[in-house]
């Protein structure tokens, strides 16, 4: 089983805000922005309820127990490899089948977060990007609380 590649890959990021373009600017319109704060960056259930975020105290817990704003992204990139001084995607699935995929776990995560009364309470708002696009993202962190995590 440990020689089995990774089927997912996901990046965790606490940081302190976030703003995302989610449609860029196109004639006269305007790029379309969503913005969070206090939160992680791209999770689900395992990875909502792992204990990375620190509180001010030191200790750490979840996002559903910080609780947290979250922001998805979604990141073609992370099923890249290097091959000589290049990068290769050859790992990366469909297109079809990532915007299903990221389709899915958006609604997953915004349900989770809703039936979490702590989350409901506090007003935790799920944003998330627009698959397909450019991701282009302001990010101010309070440290490198960066995760990479596999499945």
């Amino acid at each position: 089983m440990a020689d089995r590649p990774p089927q997912a890959r996901v990046l965790l990021q606490q940081s302190l805000h976030a703003r995302l373009q989610v449609r860029p600017a196109e004639g006269d319109a305007a790029a379309q922005w969503v913005e969070v704060t206090s939160m992680v960056v791209s999770p689900f259930n395992t990875l909502l309820n792992v204990k990375l975020s620190e509180t001010e105290n030191g200790k750490h817990t979840s996002i559903l127990d910080l609780p947290g704003d979250i922001l998805i992204i979604p990141q073609a990139t992370l099923g890249g490899r290097v091959k000589g001084k290049s990068m290769q995607y050859h790992s990366n699935c469909g297109k079809e089948e990532g915007l299903e995929l990221y389709s899915q776990f958006v609604h997953l995560c915004e349900k989770e977060v809703a039936a979490n009364s702590k989350c409901a309470a506090a007003g935790v708002v799920v944003e998330h990007g627009t698959y397909g696009n450019r991701q282009v993202l302001k990010l101010d962190t309070n440290g490198p609380y960066t995760h990479l995590i596999e499945f």
